[in-house]
């Protein structure tokens, strides 16, 4: 058992690199809504915990290393949302939504979640209470239209991503895979894409973004082999080019994508497919497109809805 000094170690940095996952994840979930319309949903754009949020064993260094308590503290802020709009910022502790208090304590965050949803039913805009350097604050928080699709941390070292139909979950080694930010987008747009693709939840999927988004430290594995198998070629190969898409419109080089999965697929060949033949003619016609002032929409979408 890893001693409680390097539990916080890790904990620490499990926060910092599931806020760079929200970042980066941002102009990917808010400039796509044309193209996710099954999972389009309105959004404050914020994401909060208390020391209950992690397990039994973690509560009490959540506590100590980051400063955590029964209340839901503001632990990343997504850009270009209307949270970031309204000025709610990482650190701020929720008080209030609406007139009613948010709750605290071990059910805080899924009874809070709940609260704030049905706030928000009807509404352009909430009115947020915030704690902040021991003020009470009233923040007017837009609603954002974003594809709502949960983005979490995976604790394990292999490298490796996961998608459901409605979460990824991209795991640590994946982020050291990932030599950039950019890459690290190659990797989120495969995975939103496949959400929008795939005709079902993916139980399978679903079990291993369960078990992987919980922090255990020192315990880390890899996913079960019964969820191990991949994805339908031709459902992979649709992906690979949605990813494309969604990835220029919101604002990233494309260029080097097919490179990076190159090298991808050639460190784990089990794992991942060569297709960059296909993602460079790909490319080639998103390049078309913008040069012609065209839409950037693939031509095979829409797509059939997400069974319930």
């Amino acid at each position: 058992m890893a001693p409680v000094t390097d539990k916080a170690v890790a904990l620490q940095a499990w926060v910092d690199q599931q806020d760079r996952l929200y970042q980066v994840a941002a102009p990917l979930l808010i400039g796509n809504t044309e193209l996710c319309n099954r999972q389009a949903r309105q959004l404050l754009g914020f994401t909060a915990k208390n020391q209950y949020s992690y397990t039994d064993e973690l509560a009490d260094i959540a506590h100590n290393a980051l400063g955590l308590d029964g209340r839901l503290h503001i632990m990343s802020v997504l850009p270009g949302s209307g949270a970031e709009q309204a000025g709610l910022r990482k650190g701020d502790i929720l008080l209030a939504a609406g007139i009613d208090p948010l709750p605290e304590g071990p059910e805080a965050e899924h009874e809070a979640a709940s609260l704030i949803r049905t706030e928000m039913q009807g509404r352009t805009d909430i009115n947020l209470a915030v704690m902040r350097d021991g003020e009470r604050i009233a923040l007017d928080v837009p609603l954002t239209s974003a594809c709502a699709m949960a983005v979490d941390l995976g604790d394990s070292d292999s490298a490796d991503a996961w998608a459901d139909g409605s979460r990824v979950l991209i795991t640590r080694g994946m982020l050291k895979f990932a030599r950039s930010d950019a890459e690290l987008a190659y990797v989120l747009a495969k995975e939103i894409a496949l959400n929008i693709l795939m005709p079902s939840e993916r139980k399978d999927a679903a079990a291993v973004i369960d078990r992987l988004r919980v922090p255990v430290f020192g315990n880390a594995g890899t996913a079960p082999a019964e969820a191990t198998q991949g994805y339908q070629p031709e459902l992979t190969l649709r992906a690979d080019t949605l990813s494309l898409y969604l990835l220029a419109r919101a604002g990233y080089d494309i260029e080097h994508a097919p490179a990076f999965w190159k090298r991808l697929a050639e460190t784990y060949p089990e794992q991942f497919r060569d297709n960059t033949a296909a993602m460079e003619a790909s490319i080639r016609a998103i390049k078309d497109r913008m040069a012609q002032n065209q839409p950037l929409v693939p031509d095979d979408l829409p797509v059939p809805p997400l069974s319930q």
